[in-house]
């Protein structure tokens, strides 16, 4: 959701869009946040293989 901030990746600022694509930042035109707070939370994202990666558990990030 939302577009990433280039300076999150290491030396992000001397990054091309293209690879900061290729490291797995994202390009859109709409911003979300959201609100999360709860010790019994758990999130999945889910990759383009269909395999399952922990992004919370019960509330912190994994």
């Amino acid at each position: 959701l939302g577009q990433c901030y280039s300076k999150c990746f290491v030396n992000g600022a001397s990054l091309s869009q293209d690879e900061i694509a290729q490291r797995g930042g994202n390009k859109s035109f709409i911003h979300i946040d959201w609100m999360i707070g709860s010790d019994k939370i758990d999130i999945d994202g889910i990759g383009k293989d269909g395999s399952r990666v922990p992004v919370m558990r019960k509330g912190e990030w994994a």
